[in-house]
């Protein structure tokens, strides 16, 4: 087999993907029905949690570059912003980087490391057994099979990967239909009680229960939303036309304030569906071809983002032979409780966002909880995904989340944790001179990489009474304490995830 891994969707989660294999040692095939990336962006910015994955890699400051920090973010548009600062994070905003900048960069990315892709190919079928995975792919030059270890679905929510394998994507049907556009205007938008702090320029009917939106984007561009609620839908594939944006906007704000040149026209709805499962055998589901839901908030890209880092070493380490047997049944262990916290949170925004009057006093009620700490911060830990916490065994509070990142001074200098994760490799960090730790590593050098730190600057309470800690090549920890006092947990660790030792 010429490839290890067929990812079908070069979108964010699939170009990330095919990254992470790549690193992990996979040879790795991106196929695109499209021929030419997208000139459009739908997702404009990433979250904390998608910046400190970027940051791992090495790939946080081509993203940084010429992009706005926003600070924190909202719920519901209520005008009370999320706050991300109680948070130990080195990135406390969201990025504003449209997503044809994220896809270009990352299809960079994806090429430097050997990934080959191929645009203009579409999925029509696919066969597995016990060893491999073969796909009918229709190309420029006719239907061609392309047989290798494992495929994974990328492929968005009408997800051909999906419904190939006959998975249910049950879930709530919409109650909001939404146009959204980019677009200039000639006249001033109008200024008042639009939809918070990010886009203070909009329009609330009440007695329509419908609202406009506009968000600058760049040279005088906004992106406009304008929401219906509970009225008859039409097909949301069905083309839309300048003059179907004009006739929504005189209904809702009176006027159509002199659009041109609109550079992109679409539907959103609120409907929120998931896979009932993430797996068929050696097919696995990745991003939006797993859930879907209302983009309140900016989750939809990060939420795909963060399946994909957390999919590609496991998958990466299975196709290598280093995995444990069970390793790869973690990936939807761990990430379908994520999913169902996003689509959650995103049907209570659907709600909140609706300006049906009854719901005047809900809205109010949440705007006074979200002013209190312990609910900003709760909430602000749902959006970001900074709160993101695994069920892996251990009774250290560190077990099962993200690994702050810590600024060392190391034998190889003074360093940020976060630099020693470009290879995409497990991390064991200690904090005490006890040799015993890199003793018990050594059977899986390849794999844990040994960081020795001397002193730790900015230390936090998260590691404070620690000598060492196992962190994951996605950030997350899965042993904390002193090998010492627990040679048994360590070793067991080191073997869950980071699979037998060398011999």
């Amino acid at each position: 087999m010429p490839y290890d891994v067929v990812v079908v969707g070069a979108g964010p989660t699939g170009l990330m993907l095919a990254c992470e294999l790549q690193l992990a040692g996979s040879r790795t095939l991106v196929i695109e029905r499209l021929e030419r990336p997208a000139d459009f962006s739908k997702a404009l910015g990433v979250h904390a949690r998608t910046v400190e994955l970027l940051d791992l890699r090495g790939l946080c400051a081509d993203f940084l570059q010429d992009a706005r920090k926003l600070p924190g973010g909202n719920f519901a548009s209520l005008g009370v912003p999320l706050e991300l600062t109680p948070f130990d994070t080195e990135h406390p905003y969201v990025l504003f980087v449209p997503q044809v900048r994220t896809e270009e960069l990352l299809t960079r990315r994806a090429l430097e490391l050997g990934v080959e892709l191929r645009r203009g190919h579409t999925l029509t079928a696919l066969e597995q057994d016990d060893q491999s995975v073969t796909a009918t792919v229709t190309g420029p030059d006719g239907p061609t099979q392309i047989t290798s270890s494992y495929l994974v679905g990328c492929d968005g929510g009408g997800s051909t990967v999906r419904k190939l394998l006959g998975i249910d994507f049950p879930g709530e049907k919409p109650h909001m239909l939404a146009l959204i556009a980019d677009a200039r205007f000639r006249e001033e938008l109008p200024r008042g009680e639009g939809m918070g702090p990010m886009r203070p320029r909009g329009v609330m009917r009440h007695d329509l229960r419908a609202w406009f939106s506009a968000f600058p984007l760049e040279g005088g561009v906004f992106r406009i939303t304008v929401a219906f609620f509970d009225r008859p839908f039409a097909d949301r594939r069905a083309p839309i036309t300048d003059e179907d944006l004009r006739v929504a906007l005189r209904e809702v704000a009176g006027d159509d304030f002199g659009m041109y040149d609109v550079r992109w026209r679409s539907r959103l709805t609120d409907a929120s569906r998931q896979a009932t499962r993430y797996r068929e055998g050696r097919v696995l589901l990745a991003g939006d071809s797993c859930h879907i839901h209302l983009p309140a908030g900016g989750q939809g890209l990060n939420l795909g983002f963060q399946d994909a880092v957390n999919l590609g070493w496991k998958l990466g380490a299975t196709v290598t032979g280093t995995a444990s047997p069970h390793l790869l049944e973690t990936y939807e262990a761990e990430r379908r409780p994520v999913a169902d916290g996003v689509l959650r949170n995103t049907r209570a925004q659907a709600v909140l966002i609706d300006p049906d009057p009854r719901f005047r006093g809900l809205q109010d009620l949440m705007r006074d909880l979200l002013r209190q700490p312990e609910t900003n911060r709760y909430l602000a830990g749902l959006v970001s995904a900074l709160d993101v916490r695994y069920p892996i065994d251990g009774e250290h509070p560190l077990v099962g989340r993200r690994m702050p990142d810590l600024l060392l001074d190391a034998d190889t200098g003074r360093r940020r944790l976060s630099t020693h994760f470009h290879a995409a490799h497990g991390v064991l960090l200690t904090l005490s001179p006890d040799p015993h730790h890199a003793e018990l590593a050594t059977p899986w050098k390849d794999r844990v990489d040994l960081v020795t730190a001397t002193d730790v600057l900015e230390r936090g309470p998260a590691v404070e009474g620690l000598s060492a800690v196992l962190i994951r090549p996605d950030g997350y920890v899965c042993w904390a304490g002193s090998a010492a006092d627990d040679t048994e947990g360590l070793t067991s660790a080191l073997r869950t995830w980071f699979g037998s030792p060398l011999s």
